[in-house]
This record gives C-alpha cells, sequence and structure tokens, in this order.
C-alpha cells in the first residue's frame, strides 16, 4: 500500500478545567464550510451542534451512555483539556471505485471527567472533512475497573427540520427490506415487523438503518452512518418523528443482557454525518473508507476484481435446487443416498461444466457454485441447525476435484459457496478444514452466508457477538489468502480499506427478490435509492444481469426494469466482483451480453455525472490498465430524458462508443428486452442526449481509438 504526501501538523490547544472558551471547542472541515461546535450545559451535560456554512445541520444533541453497576455517563461533565490537529494524505486502494483516495481533516479531541466521584474519564475525537464531520468515544482505564458493559449508547441528531428521508426499518436481523421515502415525521418502522419475503425480522422500536439519507427543503443532503465497525453492537437510530430527533439504538442480545461489553481502554466505531449540496457528491464521498486503518494484510495481489457467474440463479426461478435429496441416517448421523433423489439438484459436475464451458468462452473469469455440499434437505425452517453443513463434503453428483481441475483448464476460478445457516459457532469450529480444503484446492474466494435466525438463541445477525463473528471469519479467511463476499453480512462500515479481501457484501434487498418475492419485487426506483443509501456503506453484491426478464417459470413476476437498466448495472452499482446472473442459455446469441464482457470491476476513476434520489442516477467510471471508460444510467418508473457530456475523456483523443439504450417502444412492464445498440465516436467535446424509458436505462462503453 502505497502512501504519499503525508502531513501532519498539530496546533496545540490546552484549556484546563471548565473554563474552556467556546472558540476552543469549535472544529472547522479544511476548507471551512463544515463547522462542529461542542458545548457543556450547566449540569455538565455533553453537546454538539454541526453547521454547513451557515446552514444548521445538527442541533443542539446531547452524547451521553448507560452502563450495567455505574451510573450513567450522561451529565457532571467538565473539560480537562482540548487539543486541535490537521492531517493530509493521498492513500491508494488496491482495488475500488478509484485508486487514489485523498484523506484531509482536521480533528478535535476534547479530554472530559466527571467534576464529582468516580471522576470517570471520556474523550470524544471529532474530525471534521470537507464532505462531512464524524466523532467516535475513548473509554480509558479506570481504577479497579478492567471491562465497561454498555446497556445503550444516546448518541443523539436532532435535526431541522422535517427533512426527506430515505429509509428501511432497523431490523436486528435484516438489511433486506424495501427503501421507503416519506418525512422524518412519517417514519413507521413497525409496520414493516411482517415485510413480504422475508421469513423472519426484528423490528424493536421505530427505528432505522443506516446509512439513513435525507435532503433538507433547501436541497442538502445529509447521510448518517457509521465507520469502523468492530467488536460492538451495529447501530441503528430510534426516530422521535414529534422531536424529529434520531437517537442510537445499538442491537442488543437477549442472550447475554447487553449491548456491548469490551475491557479497557477502547474506542467506540465513528459516528459519521456526509454532508452534500449535490445528491451526486453523497456517492463521491470517501469519508467512511478515510476513518478506518490502513490495509492490515500487507500484498493482496491474490484479491481478485472479476465478473463471475453461478449455479444460483436457477433455483431461484425454479429451474432447479440446492439440495440433492439424500436422508440422514438417524443410527449413524451420516447423508446416505437412498437412490430416490429428486433429480432436480443444480450443482451437479455435469452442470458446473455446462457452466464452466460458456464461461470461458465469454471470458468471464469465475464461477459460484451453490449447493454443492451436503446438508440442504434440512436446514431451511429446522430449529436445531447446528452441525447441518460440514463445508467439505460434496454430494454425491458432485466431483468438486473433477469441476476445478476443468475450471483450471478453461482459465476459469470456482468460487466456494458456505452457507451457514446461521450456526454461526458450528461455521467456527470448522473454518480451518474448510478454509483449508479451498487453498488446497486453489480456490481463491468464498461466498458466505447467514440465512435464518442465530444459532444461539437471542442473539442476531447485527450484535457485537456477531459483529465479532464475521471479523473472525474474516481474519481467518485472510490467513489462508481467501477473500470474502458475506450475504445476510453485517453492514459494510469500511473495513474494506484495513481487511481488503472483504471484497464484497449483500445487504440489501438484491435481485433474488424480484425472482419470488410475493410484493412483485424490487420496484424500478429501487437502484436510484440504493445508490445513495445502501451503496456509501461500501461494495453491494447486487447480482445483476439478468436477460430472461419475463421469468416465464415463475408467472407471479418479473424484473421490474429494462434489459438496458440491467447493463447498466455494472457501473452504477459498485462491486469489485459482479455476476452474469442469468442462465447461459438466455445469454447465448444475445448481442447485448458484449457489454458485460467489456464492462470493467476495478477502477482508476469515478465520476457520477447526475442523480437525484429515488429518481435516477448516473456515473462514468474508468478502467484500471485499460483506460477505457464506462458509464450507466437508471431511472425509476418515470421516463426522463439525460444530456451526457463527456468532458471526462481525454482531451486529444478519440472514443469508439457502443451504446446500449431502450428503444421507444421500451417499458419495464409492456416490453422490457427492447434495446437499441449503436456505435459512433465520441470526444470530450461531445454531447449526446439519451432517453430513459419506464424502469430503463441505457450502458456505454468507450474505449479509447489508436
Amino acid at each position: 500500500m502505497r502512501k504519499s504526501r503525508v502531513i501532519i501538523l498539530f496546533l496545540a490547544i490546552v484549556v484546563a478545567g471548565c473554563k474552556a472558551k467556546q472558540s476552543e471547542l469549535t472544529l472547522l472541515s479544511p476548507d471551512s464550510q463544515n463547522r462542529v461546535e461542542v458545548i457543556l450545559s450547566q449540569t455538565g451535560e455533553i453537546h454538539y451542534l454541526v453547521n454547513h456554512k451557515e446552514q444548521a445541520i445538527i442541533d443542539t444533541s446531547s452524547l451521553g451512555f448507560e452502563l450495567k453497576d455505574q451510573k450513567p455517563l450522561i451529565s457532571g461533565f467538565e473539560v480537562v483539556k482540548s487539543s486541535h490537529s490537521s492531517f493530509r494524505e493521498t492513500w491508494e486502494l488496491p482495488w475500488g471505485e478509484q485508486r487514489e483516495v485523498v484523506n484531509n481533516y482536521n480533528e478535535m479531541v476534547v479530554e472530559l471527567k466527571e467534576s464529582t466521584t468516580p471522576k470517570r474519564r471520556l474523550n470524544i475525537y471529532f474530525r471534521a472533512y470537507d464532505d462531512g464531520v464524524a466523532f467516535r468515544y475513548e473509554f480509558l482505564a479506570q481504577k479497579g475497573v478492567d471491562s465497561l458493559i454498555i446497556m445503550e449508547e444516546n448518541t443523539q441528531f436532532k435535526l431541522t427540520g422535517d427533512h426527506t428521508t430515505w429509509w428501511i426499518p432497523g431490523d436486528w436481523d435484516s438489511y433486506e427490506h424495501l427503501y421507503n421515502t416519506t418525512p422524518v415525521s412519517g417514519i413507521d418502522a413497525m409496520k414493516h415487523n411482517n415485510a413480504p419475503g422475508l421469513g423472519f425480522t426484528n423490528i424493536m422500536d421505530n427505528a432505522v438503518h443506516t446509512p439513513v439519507t435525507m435532503r433538507t427543503t433547501e436541497g442538502l443532503h445529509i447521510s448518517i452512518h457509521e465507520a469502523a465497525l468492530m467488536d460492538y453492537a451495529g447501530m441503528t437510530l430510534k426516530v422521535d418523528t414529534s422531536a424529529l430527533k434520531m437517537t442510537s439504538r445499538l442491537v442488543g442480545s437477549e442472550r447475554l443482557g447487553y449491548k456491548v461489553k469490551r475491557g479497557l481502554p477502547f474506542k467506540t466505531p465513528w459516528r459519521t454525518i456526509q454532508i452534500a449540496e449535490r445528491a451526486e457528491e453523497l456517492i463521491e464521498s470517501r469519508l467512511i473508507l478515510n476513518l478506518n486503518e490502513p490495509n492490515k494484510l500487507g500484498d493482496v495481489s491474490w484479491v481478485k476484481p472479476m465478473k463471475y457467474m453461478g449455479i444460483w440463479w436457477e433455483m431461484h426461478i425454479d429451474k432447479g435446487s440446492w439440495d440433492y435429496g439424500m436422508t440422514l441416517d438417524e443410527k449413524s448421523g451420516k447423508w446416505v443416498d437412498t437412490g430416490k433423489a429428486h433429480g432436480r439438484h443444480a450443482a451437479t459436475t455435469e452442470n458446473a461444466k455446462r457452466y464452466i464451458d460458456f464461461a470461458s468462452k465469454k471470458g468471464i473469469k469465475g464461477l459460484l457454485i451453490e449447493g454443492w455440499n451436503t446438508g440442504w434437505e434440512r436446514w431451511t425452517g429446522f430449529e436445531d441447525r447446528e452441525g447441518i453443513f460440514d463445508f467439505v463434503t460434496p454430494y454425491p453428483d458432485y466431483d468438486i476435484e473433477e469441476v476445478v481441475r476443468y475450471a483450471k483448464e478453461r482459465g476459469v476460478e470456482i468460487i466456494m459457496h458456505h452457507e451457514t445457516s446461521s450456526a454461526p459457532i458450528t461455521y467456527e469450529k470448522q473454518m480451518d478444514t474448510a478454509y483449508a480444503l479451498m487453498q488446497r484446492l486453489g480456490i481463491g474466494s468464498v461466498k458466505s452466508g447467514y440465512v435464518g435466525r442465530i444459532i444461539p438463541k437471542g442473539e442476531h445477525h447485527h450484535s457485537q457477538w456477531m459483529v465479532n463473528h464475521y471479523q473472525r471469519a474474516l481474519e481467518k479467511a485472510a490467513e489462508y489468502k481467501i477473500a470474502v463476499n458475506a450475504h445476510e453480512p453485517i453492514k459494510a462500515t469500511g473495513l474494506r480499506r484495513t481487511y481488503p479481501n472483504a471484497i464484497s457484501r449483500e445487504g440489501l434487498r438484491g435481485q433474488e427478490f424480484n425472482a419470488w418475492s410475493p410484493d412483485g419485487g424490487n420496484p424500478p426506483e429501487h437502484i436510484s435509492i440504493v445508490a445513495f443509501t445502501r451503496m456509501l456503506a461500501g461494495p453491494i453484491d447486487f447480482t445483476p444481469g439478468v436477460f430472461e426478464i419475463s421469468l416465464p417459470t415463475k408467472p407471479n413476476n418479473q424484473i421490474n426494469t429494462t434489459l438496458a437498466h440491467q447493463l447498466a448495472l455494472y457501473v452504477v452499482v459498485y462491486s469489485p466482483i459482479q455476476m452474469a446472473c442469468d442462465l447461459p442459455e438466455n445469454y447465448e446469441n444475445q448481442p447485448a451480453f458484449q457489454f458485460i464482457q467489456e464492462v470493467g470491476v476495478d477502477w482508476e476513476r469515478t465520476r457520477v455525472l447526475e442523480g437525484e434520489i429515488g429518481d435516477f442516477v448516473v456515473i462514468a467510471r474508468e478502467e484500471r490498465g485499460s483506460g477505457n471508460w464506462f458509464v450507466g444510467g437508471v431511472t425509476d418508473e418515470n421516463a426522463r430524458e439525460i444530456n451526457l457530456d463527456f468532458d471526462f475523456l481525454k482531451e486529444d483523443k478519440s472514443y469508439l462508443a457502443t451504446i446500449y439504450r431502450d428503444t421507444p417502444k421500451s417499458h419495464f412492464k409492456q416490453n422490457p428486452t427492447s434495446i437499441d445498440i449503436e456505435e459512433r465516436e465520441i470526444r470530450s467535446n461531445s454531447t449526446l442526449n439519451i432517453t430513459m424509458r419506464e424502469g430503463g436505462g441505457f450502458a456505454i462503453s468507450l474505449k479509447e481509438k489508436k
């Protein structure tokens, strides 16, 4: 990892006792546009405010904690001292939306102490960036106390208006909800406790997940999230709809009876507020990444961005199954082939070779194979799922050694699949064995899954206990040089900077909901919201690329986009791994598949050209190494015209553009596969008018002419 242009300037300001001047508890961003103020009330309560220029972003909001067997850390504080510093560096992403990232902030550390016994101390770190602000808490060592149990964190975000808000409920076990668009005063998370298509939900309060994105009546955009989530509970935000206030609500553990337990001293994750005058600037912000520590893994050339196919979609559209049809012998406890298998098992040696042949012919470098290992017959809905999967034993009709050999000969890498069935204790016991098998076979990446309620009972996907499990899995995988794509994960908080083998994750309502969700699937506006909410957290394994949009095997479902919209997802939705999720036969003799073959996955630069949350978004990305550019745009259920300016291209060069766009007859319901493909020459001073039809979009590849 290369680091350059590091300048650290410490401007020491030390103020004794509680006589601190207010100016000394104020922090400005490097461009002086964002301002944080810290205030202590007469009773010693800690408050902060955030302004952008002259506009209040966060009004006077309190900070504090409720602790077990100790009085709350809420009031009675005095300032011991405060100090300011500035920092600037340019660091390099080994893979990502861009190669170089500028990390430039001003920091203020406020050291606090209770004025009365036991005179506990608490430090708060504030950072101001040009694209937002962040803060975190530091708990210091206490005499006679070696650990701390947090019952609740009370970090407030007092909003300054009834902002338009894009949100999903703060479900303790799932991020797979559709986004809602309401004022803050209209947020009602509890009504989503039985959301269609979700097997289980745990929404405890009128709370929302982060990132939660808002737009003020003046047009300013705000997104609240967290960064560097490690050994701590995930944060949801409880909403007071009348006071227009959000307060941290940590995901808890009924089994353990608390939210967080940590040894002293320790620092919490960062609480982040991204601020943008234009919606597009939210996507371009790297604040979340910058708040994480640099790469701890060293050389990560073994982490390989790629496009991949999968034995996956055919199960979702009911053309095949994950399970083979074996039975469990009660005496031996082993899975037995009775010879009565149902014949619908998809992960067979023969089927895998069929996918490999197609992927090799089309230059697709990876193949995910789900349903290869024994245990699928029992785990769905089964209460006691411990020990169901062993992650090394294939079904009788799947020869893993032969499949890997065949794939290697044809330049295709197999991607392992580990469905844990939300039994993390079983998974942890077998991680070394499972990863060692992958290492022996030369398999360098794994998709892990956590479908179902967490075992042991009383734990949740986003509690501290599970945050630590996901982290252990990531670190153990790194020991074997394996990249992890986690599904049903904990939220992304920028840890991919520190652990670059965290290559992607799900953490949203994905493409598969289109195949079977009883509510008709994802609406056309879905991605134009996701790009400004979930995508701010990090890469998304959304699995784009459906060509057979009508889904003939699922008469009550279809994909609510046009074909051009599906192509655009490869540019709009960021991930260093991108799936061509449809079946090989649906790609054969399809000219539009050329875009999937050509589009990059690892980027030198990203430019967000236009966008409005929930309406549309247009993004351009330059591929690393080739200098080729790709542009993608998607719209909601409304047709709209886009005037593209290509000023991001080199001024003295000409590019061959292949343009994939909706036709005048395209419509996500009536005519989704109608697409127009044309070639033309484009230069940096060129402009192009494109109409995106209802639920539609466009995709453009731009290759420099030599």
